[in-house]
């Protein structure tokens, strides 16, 4: 960020909920404070309209869904220094990742009077599939916590660092009885990113892998767990593909699980940008 001058900001929808966008609008007078730190140029939800302004930083919500999110994220590319994909459906494709699992001319068939008219993508794809991002924020939706930090780091000058520790390591911080050990509930917090405070087991609730993979994991060897705790190998499948089936690991494991043969193109494995799967 050049000293001495307000960076510059937008925030950008595609294919999604709104979810992430609203974890800005929730930071209530903490977006006041960043409000007179930055300059948005861009926020439709907040009333803020300029999608091809230049800017600093731009944070993208949303899966690419329809031909024209293409060009459209290309040109948000070329129109930011810094890009952040923010939540689940940026990151990993999200839930409607699993549409490239089906029919796609039979699933507009069945919802819509008039399919023809409908003009999609064969699959929900991940913001990094089509562009350089720069940092991924997890999350379904993205927590409010994590995009200022985000901006703090940047405004200083440092480049935000993702976060690369499970959710279990979060639970043992936290002090949280392990949901999985201790209730036998199917977690899927050992192949999880940290980030979320340990939400859904500080509520004796199983992780759903809202925040996508760590730095390190074990797809195959939690799918064996699951199948050990009495889940069939259906159930199994859907847990790992619930939110994050773009993530290659988790849709390996799932097939394995099902006994299918490899995707056809998932040995790139890039959703968590600077974490692998293992």
């Amino acid at each position: 960020m050049t000293r001495g001058e307000r960076p510059t900001v937008a925030v950008h929808k595609f294919s999604s909920c709104d979810g992430c966008q609203l974890a800005f609008l929730n930071l209530g007078e903490d977006l006041i404070t960043l409000a007179g730190r930055v300059e948005i140029r861009h926020f439709a939800e907040a009333g803020v309209m300029d999608e091809d302004a230049e800017v600093d930083v731009a944070f993208v919500e949303g899966s690419v869904s329809v031909p024209a999110d293409l060009e459209r994220i290309r040109r948000i590319r070329e129109h930011s220094r810094f890009l952040v994909a923010i939540g689940a459906c940026a990151t990993s494709g999200g839930i409607q990742a699993l549409r490239r699992l089906h029919d796609g001319a039979a699933l507009k068939a069945a919802v819509y009077p008039s399919p023809e008219y409908i003009d999609a993508l064969d699959a929900s794809t991940a913001i990094d599939r089509h562009v350089k991002v720069d940092l991924q924020l997890g999350g379904c939706p993205v927590d409010s916590r994590q995009v200022l930090e985000a901006v703090a780091d940047l405004l200083a000058g440092v480049r935000p660092v993702a976060e690369r520790a499970p959710l279990c390591q979060e639970c043992k911080r936290r002090g949280v009885t392990c949901v999985m050990v201790a209730r036998g509930e199917p977690c899927m917090g050992p192949v999880t990113r940290a980030g979320c405070g340990a939400l859904c087991p500080s509520f004796g609730r199983a992780c759903y892998a809202c925040y996508g993979p760590p730095g390190l994991y074990n797809a195959p060897a939690l799918a064996a767990r699951f199948g050990a705790l009495g889940l069939d190998e259906a159930a199994v499948a859907r847990r790992l593909r619930y939110l994050h089936s773009g993530v290659a690991a988790y849709e390996a494991a799932a097939r394995a699980v099902l006994g299918l043969p490899p995707e056809a193109g998932a040995g790139d494995e890039r959703h968590s940008g600077d974490c692998r799967g293992r």
